[in-house]
């Protein structure tokens, strides 16, 4: 059975962690099927991603049997050598949905612990059930977070925010959360709250949205002000006056839904 499916509705990608007996532990199968999901949805035409887990949970992390597996094999190779770009498979698993040129929407809901909360800060966006648990839990195993956490955590969280929960492995509350910036937004349905805003980002232009998701991340990545100022005039300079701004600027002026193609 998919540790993952994948489906598409209006331009819209639909993700699923489809491990539900195990809270979506992640397994090297999994690991696999997360990063191939990944690679699909970027090279599709999909406007907005809504990235979710079945069953109780988003997902409950690293399943230990797969842990242990992993040990018995090559762990220099395994984890050091950059088999995606800057990233190994593990840090892919994260890294990819940031690789995707479209929003992706994490809806969360259950345990959201190591793996799996590195995986929703993939995602640009996270909705979060109010029930909902977060955690940074690898120090709980001895470990630290390597999935990709921090090249992601930082960009969230105060540096002592991060440094507790990074020490502690604490499970915190949705609401918490929320105030510390891990989620963007609380909902009673987040995985429905997701499809409402990967619908209303859809409705807009297909190519700005793009554009934006590059700035946003090269303005993050620490590039000078004059490099990000630069940047920021040649990607509007690649949207004025082409097919997806005329539509929208059209819709706007006759009072209609745009049509981009």
């Amino acid at each position: 059975m998919s540790r993952v499916t994948t489906g598409y509705k209006d331009r819209i990608a639909y993700v699923t962690l489809a491990r539900p007996d195990k809270h979506n532990a992640l397994d090297e199968e999994m690991i696999e099927a997360i990063i191939a999901a990944g690679q699909e949805v970027a090279a599709s035409d999909a406007r907005a991603v809504v990235l979710s887990g079945a069953g109780n949970s988003f997902c409950a992390g690293l399943d230990m049997a797969a842990l242990a597996s992993f040990a018995q094999r090559d762990l220099s190779t395994l984890i050091m050598e950059r088999t995606h770009a800057d990233a190994n498979a593990f840090q892919e698993v994260a890294m990819v949905w940031r690789r995707v040129p479209v929003p992706v929407i994490a809806a969360i809901h259950g345990a959201c612990f190591g793996g799996g909360l590195q995986i929703a800060l993939g995602a640009d966006i996270r909705i979060a059930h109010p029930e909902a648990q977060l955690s940074v839990m690898e120090m709980k195993w001895g470990l630290i977070p390597d999935m990709g956490g921090m090249a992601l955590l930082p960009r969230l969280l105060r540096s002592d925010v991060l440094r507790r929960l990074t020490w502690t492995a604490e499970k915190v509350a949705a609401p918490q959360a929320l105030d510390w910036g891990l989620v963007t937004e609380l909902a009673g349905n987040p995985l429905s709250r997701a499809q409402e805003l990967a619908v209303e980002i859809a409705g807009k232009s297909p190519s700005a949205v793009r554009a934006a998701k590059r700035l946003i991340a090269y303005a993050e990545s620490g590039a000078s002000q004059a490099d990000v100022l630069l940047r920021e005039s040649a990607e509007q300079l690649d949207l004025i006056g082409q097919p997806d701004q005329i539509e929208a600027v059209a819709a706007q002026l006759q009072k209609r839904p745009p049509e981009f193609r």
